[in-house]
């Protein structure tokens, strides 16, 4: 495990886009969970459906590969993860995205801070107690789409989906 303070610094000071957070929110009983993944700059985000119900480690790295792999290379420079067991396979989610992934400190949410906040925007459409493998992956798409969409205060009431774009057309010029 590479340790959050072995981080670049331009992780940090989100000058860079590129950078993700990541997590789980866990359902009715934990036996379901979505993964959550924020871009730090942008603070887009990307939810992964897990079909298995339990964020198991093989179940979290197909769904990771699987939206990271969607992104251009200059999208998918470090992902910040707790040490929880689901990110058992880190080393290949690296392997096949060339996404180097950091883990936080234990007990350190705020180390990702930005994941955290959305987890709790994200309650908004899944409510404590939701039985989230009845949550098909259209569902996740629609709702992703419609945080990405909604104007922030902390990006001067930008979109996040119109920042990442931006972002994306100037990383590749």
């Amino acid at each position: 495990m590479t340790m959050i303070a072995d981080r670049p610094a331009e992780v940090a000071d989100r000058i860079q886009v590129g950078h993700w957070e990541g997590d789980c929110i866990v359902g009715a009983g934990n036996r379901s969970a979505i993964g959550t993944l924020v871009e730090r700059r942008t603070r887009y985000l990307i939810l992964v459906h897990v079909p298995t119900g339990r964020p198991t480690a093989e179940a979290m790295r197909e769904g990771i590969i699987a939206a990271l792999g969607q992104l251009p290379a200059q999208l998918r420079r470090t992902l910040t993860w707790d040490q929880g067991k689901e990110l058992a396979m880190h080393q290949q989610i690296s392997e096949q995205t060339g996404t180097r992934v950091f883990f936080c400190d234990a007990h350190s949410p705020s180390q990702r801070g930005s994941n955290e906040n959305m987890n709790g925007l994200l309650h908004d459409y899944f409510p404590k107690g939701t039985d989230l493998r009845q949550v098909v992956s259209e569902e996740l798409t629609r709702v992703a789409d419609e945080i990405n969409k909604r104007p922030r205060k902390t990006l001067a009431w930008a979109r996040p989906a119109d920042l990442l774009a931006c972002e994306t057309v100037a990383a590749s010029a």
